[in-house]
């Protein structure tokens, strides 16, 4: 019990200085790119509603929404394999391309349902606008839901640009979507912030050579952000423009 108190307090006192030491730099920051499920937006419940409205559809048991917030994150491939291991202790390729396909069919009729912007995004974003940041949203969903979810809740004029997970052969953690941001954009590493929520936009980052800023009220896939130690961790992002 002491040493968990220790290492609490001690994640206490690193955020205390984190947001003495910003790491955002924001008036020097051109390009600031975001992700969006778990950072912009809380998507779990639309996640959850069409996942069980596809296993319903394959005759497979229906999960909780506390198990899909663990296992979103990583892409609809890779949140099809965790459902599928999770009820059937293995993942059948047959069965998986069966499963991810309902998905996507059933999410992309209707991925914006519940899903809305977390506290302080709407004035964070604003403040982008305000101060001609160039505002990219860089996420591992495809990229057809992701530009429907931000123009459904009036939020895609804020960026120029949507860079899906299917936008290239890679994707986060791999740095190629954000060092193609700096390179289309015209930006350079030390003018560009990445936010996100997980350990994929932390990893991206570090590999990117790319200064990150993750929310404390993300999914990272059910652990602990501060298991992969990220220069800087807020509770709100308006925390940033103070």
């Amino acid at each position: 019990m002491p040493l968990l108190f220790e290492l609490f307090e001690f994640s206490n006192l690193e955020r205390s200085l984190g947001r003495i030491m910003s790491v955002a730099k924001l008036h020097q920051r051109e390009l600031i790119l975001f992700d969006l499920d778990g950072t912009l937006v809380d998507s779990a419940f639309d996640l959850y509603r069409a996942m069980n409205l596809s296993l319903a559809r394959l005759d497979l048991p229906l999960v909780t929404e506390a198990q899909v917030r663990v296992w979103i994150g990583k892409g609809a491939a890779l949140f099809c394999s965790s459902t599928l291991k999770h009820l059937k202790g293995e993942v059948d390729p047959v069965l998986h391309q069966q499963l991810l396909d309902t998905f996507l069919e059933i999410y992309n009729a209707e991925p914006c349902v519940d899903t809305q912007p977390f506290h302080g995004i709407v004035e964070f974003l604003d403040w982008g606008l305000v101060n001609n940041k160039k505002l990219i949203c860089v996420t591992n969903k495809p990229e057809q839901p992701a530009r429907k979810i931000l123009e459904v809740l009036g939020m895609d004029h804020y960026f120029i640009d949507v860079i899906g997970g299917d936008r290239f052969e890679q994707r986060k953690p791999h740095p190629k979507p954000l060092l193609y941001c700096v390179e289309q954009y015209e930006s350079s590493l030390d003018k560009t912030l990445m936010i996100g929520d997980s350990s994929n936009d932390v990893e991206a980052a570090r590999r990117a050579e790319v200064d990150c800023v993750v929310v404390s009220y993300g999914y990272n896939h059910g652990e602990d952000i501060q298991l992969c130690r990220p220069q800087q961790i807020v509770d709100d992002l308006t925390e940033l423009l103070s």
